[in-house]
């Protein structure tokens, strides 16, 4: 009688969190980052149907997150790599289980459990990527090769921003010698009084849909990722992608799954569609950003494989840093990040 005892309660315990589980799933990530086709094969191959909501920056989506508590409503949430840090710190995270992920075997070893991916147990990369300078050589005819160009008085009001804190003190920092994921409140003070000094020159903060500005030259410069550069060049030739002697940044964008989430399985599901080579081509040749699947790469087209832009050479990959987890200096970048943005 024990053992039959044991026996149903174990039958229920996982009869029971499978029922809990509805034929959904719910993410939480950037605007416009995974395509409709690839929800769309998602759902038919799996019948699980995807919610997406949308956030505009990594800080709105923690807020958002804190203020909602375990009543947020979301499974996957998708924030960059220093991000996957102080959700787990927060509590805010489960471990994801890479059992229930074999299609982790395709993605490049060096983004998993790697320094700037220390937290890999609780995240895996989707996207990755480089903040650079995109301009257009029809307007900008000097040689772009560095964050200090972008102080220069002669692009007051013309100039683009990514709406990112992080990149954005990364620029300043950069352009004064240090380095990113710098925690030294002096140097953060500095690179504050330096940006100070750009906001004349600002005339638009967008990171949902800098492409079009560029491409309806709206625009002739300002920060961009490498994979918008690219596919905005596909439309306009004109503008181009530099990557600054200082250093690029680098980002890495990651699923993490919540501990509240009511769709745990799903949620693995979708990570491992993701994953198998030929989804994450799709997505590649869509949104435009690199992709951490090596076997993807095998087979996308030579035109984005070889491209200089999407993947760039050793050499400027080198001399840039991925952003990482800051620990309690994230607060002091929040505090001048706030006043910069006030005096805007």
């Amino acid at each position: 009688m024990k053992y039959i005892y044991s026996f149903l309660i174990t039958f229920l315990l996982v009869f029971g969190a499978q029922a809990q589980e509805s034929n959904e799933l719910h993410i939480l990530t950037w605007s416009e980052y995974i395509p409709d086709e690839v929800i769309r094969e998602f759902t038919k191959e799996t019948g699980i149907k995807v919610v997406i909501s949308t956030f505009d920056s990594n800080e709105a989506m923690f807020a958002k997150l804190k203020l909602l508590g375990e009543k947020n409503g979301y499974d996957i949430v998708m924030p960059t790599t220093y991000y996957v840090s102080r959700l787990k710190n927060s509590g805010l995270l489960q471990k994801i289980d890479k059992t229930k992920i074999p299609n982790i075997k395709n993605i490049d070893s060096q983004f998993l459990s790697s320094a700037h991916n220390p937290e890999s147990d609780y995240s895996i990369p989707y996207l990755w990527g480089i903040t650079g300078i995109a301009y257009n050589e029809k307007y900008i005819k000097d040689k772009i090769d560095s964050w200090n160009q972008l102080f220069d008085p002669k692009y007051q009001n013309k100039l683009l921003l990514v709406d990112d804190v992080r990149d954005i003190f990364d620029i300043a920092l950069l352009s004064l010698g240090y380095k990113s994921n710098d925690t030294n409140p002096e140097h953060i003070k500095q690179a504050y009084e330096k940006l100070k000094t750009l906001m004349p020159n600002v005339r638009v903060w967008n990171s949902d849909s800098p492409r079009v500005l560029f491409i309806n030259e709206e625009i002739a410069i300002g920060t961009c990722w490498n994979g918008d550069a690219y596919m905005i060049a596909q439309e306009n030739p004109n503008v181009k992608f530099a990557f600054p002697k200082e250093g690029p940044i680098l980002w890495l964008d990651n699923f993490v799954i919540l501990k509240s989430a009511k769709n745990t399985n799903n949620a693995h599901k979708f990570i491992n569609f993701i994953h198998k080579p030929e989804v994450s081509k799709a997505i590649v040749e869509k949104i435009g950003h690199s992709t951490p699947n090596k076997e993807a790469i095998k087979i996308l087209d030579p035109k984005v494989r070889d491209s200089t832009v999407m993947y760039p050479p050793k050499k400027y990959i080198d001399k840039g840093v991925f952003q990482a987890d800051i620990g309690e200096a994230a607060s002091i970048y929040a505090k001048y990040w706030e006043m910069l943005r006030a005096a805007k």
